[in-house]
């Protein structure tokens, strides 16, 4: 059996089944990109709830494999050379389990730089772009008077979606008709956005029935409905 004690993080969340890929993380959009796609390889994995209600990810124990305090992050004890690796950032776990499971991400070189750059869409755009727009439409944000930052993020992320939109118009998904870890990170995000952060109306989101059709669609696969909730809440 594989011994994972050498890591910290263990020591807080025990792994009850060390051969398998360790999941830390919490149902938001950056966690569940990696739950989705663990579920969509069917790599067998643990998922290990990371509550932000408690401070997880402020623990020592959660440091010590994510020195950023960011979910989602993970542990696999086979990973390259037959080693243990821990990594964070949710763009490059996509990346290390397509390539380790040979699914999501086109062989083609070009196709598949063409599929990273659509990946670094969403993690330099999508993401930090939504997730202001929902700090200052739901959260703490939305009690400010001057509204002019408020303003910004919602054009910022209709410019985004515009993009999206364009893209979409004609596909099945981001890379044709290919499905790939560039829809797995973005959809989520867009489903967030007006599911979660209420900001459809604010965004005019009507104006964007391809991204709306391209949510529907990921969000009816099985594995995707079931990486939503992963790892489950107490």
């Amino acid at each position: 059996m594989t011994d994972l004690s050498a890591f910290a993080i263990t020591q807080k969340w025990p792994a009850q089944r060390p051969d398998v890929l360790q999941l830390y993380s919490l149902p938001t959009p950056n966690g569940v990109k990696v739950s989705i796609m663990l579920e969509e390889t069917g790599l067998p994995y643990e998922p290990h709830l990371v509550s932000f209600e408690t401070n997880d990810q402020m623990s020592p124990a959660f440091l010590s494999l994510n020195p950023n305090n960011k979910i989602p992050a993970i542990l696999d004890p086979n990973g390259p050379s037959g080693r243990p690796l821990a990594l964070f950032e949710s763009g490059a776990i996509l990346l290390y389990l397509a390539e380790k499971t040979g699914q999501f991400l086109p062989a083609d070189p070009a196709a598949r730089y063409e599929t990273i750059q659509w990946l670094m869409f969403q993690m330099g755009g999508v993401g930090p772009m939504f997730g202001q727009l929902g700090f200052f439409h739901k959260f703490a944000g939305k009690d400010y008077e001057d509204k002019r930052p408020r303003d910004r993020y919602v054009a910022e992320t209709r410019r985004l979606l515009g993009v999206l939109n364009q893209r979409m118009a004609g596909r099945d998904w981001l890379m044709g008709s290919d499905y790939t870890i560039a829809d797995i990170a973005t959809w989520p995000w867009v489903r967030n956005l007006v599911d979660f952060y209420g900001a459809g109306e604010i965004v005019g989101f009507s104006d964007f029935p391809e991204v709306a059709r391209a949510v529907d669609v990921f969000a009816a696969r099985p594995a995707v409905a079931r990486g939503l909730t992963l790892p489950a809440r107490g």
